[in-house]
């Protein structure tokens, strides 16, 4: 069972079995999907699209406006770009 070390900044390095067991490349993204006390590594591969499900939307925001989503991201990196973190 391959092994990674995490770093004092959060960071670690996906062991080589693990990169080649899912084809991973330099520079490709992988998601992490936390399934309870668990963190499952998945390849960020193809659109936005399917990625589908990955987050878990509680139903009293179903369904989703994607305008508002939208906009709700657009005053958070704002707000983040003129310093309010």
């Amino acid at each position: 069972m391959p092994v990674a070390t995490l770093t004092s900044k959060g960071q670690m390095t996906i062991p080589k079995e693990v990169r080649k067991a899912l084809n991973l490349k330099p520079s490709e993204k992988v998601i992490i999907v936390v399934e309870g006390d668990q963190a499952v590594i998945k390849p960020l591969r193809g659109n936005i699209l399917d990625i589908g499900g990955s987050i878990k939307i509680p139903d009293k925001e179903k369904p989703i406006d994607f305008h508002k989503v939208r906009e709700s991201v657009k005053k958070g990196v704002a707000k983040r770009v003129a310093g309010g973190k």
